[in-house]
């Protein structure tokens, strides 16, 4: 199993990524993956209060639009979990409309390796429609690196992103870093901070009016072992970003059959889910 996994962190790390999140699924990674034999769903729900207002290269305005993702997960082993989103947006004058899907497979470090820092990899792979994005297929690699401390709770996804259709192609590997930082300031309620940010070419950054930059107060709550909920306020810097944006995530997990995987993908349980925050839980039964 080791070995194995070797071989997919250094396949990945010679890949190359997608164009980022967007207003879609605003979120900061945990390492941690959903535990075999669990499904999480969550819904992504973003508003955007001041962004852009006017039609740019077919694209529509986002102004106050309401972008719902619904993200489904499921838990294959202890280091092994594949995601699934389907993007939609509502917005003045535009209806509902589907948006389009990704998906997203990750493995990470597992605990038996007993790592100094939680450590996983996730590549996604997927489609959006040209009038919500000028790059409609798109691909990211994204390490998290994760560690509680105490209260604090610290992590870092330098996301890599590329386009295969659009505008952006000939701009080869982009550069999306994110980064969270919380503090659980009781056993239910962390007070958090996250960066989101796209700076161009790695081997070249655009100029700053032109990145995207993004900061975020949050609060995550901890409504239980089973339970997600993440809520916060975006402020966006430069020209390029949106000004200011609402996000929350809730999010549900349930037990199911785990789907039968060859024997070489199994290693030993894993019963201890550690949510991004710090606060450890059992997942109970649903």
């Amino acid at each position: 199993m080791h070995s194995f996994f070797t071989v997919v962190l250094l396949a990945a790390s010679c890949s190359v990524g997608v164009f980022a999140q967007g207003n879609y699924e605003i979120q900061v990674y945990g390492s941690d993956t959903v535990p075999p034999g669990r499904t999480m769903v969550e819904l992504h729900s973003n508003f955007t209060v001041s962004g852009f207002k006017s039609t740019e290269a077919g694209v529509l305005p986002d102004q106050h639009q309401l972008h719902e993702t619904v993200e489904i997960t499921q838990g294959f082993t202890d280091w092994f979990e594949t995601g699934f989103y389907i993007f939609t947006s509502a917005g003045p004058g535009q209806g509902y409309k589907w948006v389009g899907d990704h998906i997203r497979p990750r493995v990470r470090v597992p605990e038996s390796w007993h790592w100094p820092v939680g450590v996983s990899l996730s590549s996604e792979i997927g489609y959006q429609r040209p009038i919500f994005s000028s790059d409609t297929w798109s691909w990211e690699i994204r390490p998290i690196i994760d560690k509680q401390i105490g209260p604090w709770y610290l992590a870092f996804n330098p996301a890599l992103e590329r386009s295969f259709h659009g505008p952006s192609v000939s701009e080869g590997v982009g550069f999306s870093p994110s980064f969270k930082l919380g503090y659980n300031l009781t056993r239910k309620i962390t007070a958090g901070f996250e960066y989101y940010g796209s700076v161009g070419p790695v081997f070249g950054f655009d100029a700053f009016r032109k990145e995207q930059q993004q900061f975020f107060p949050t609060i995550d709550c901890d409504f239980g072992p089973n339970w997600e909920f993440n809520l916060g306020v975006g402020i966006g810097v430069t020209q390029s970003t949106d000004h200011l944006i609402v996000k929350m995530i809730i999010g549900r997990r349930f037990r199911f059959v785990t789907p039968h995987l060859p024997r070489a993908f199994h290693s030993a349980p894993s019963p201890i889910y550690s949510p991004p925050g710090g606060v450890q839980a059992i997942g109970g039964d649903s």
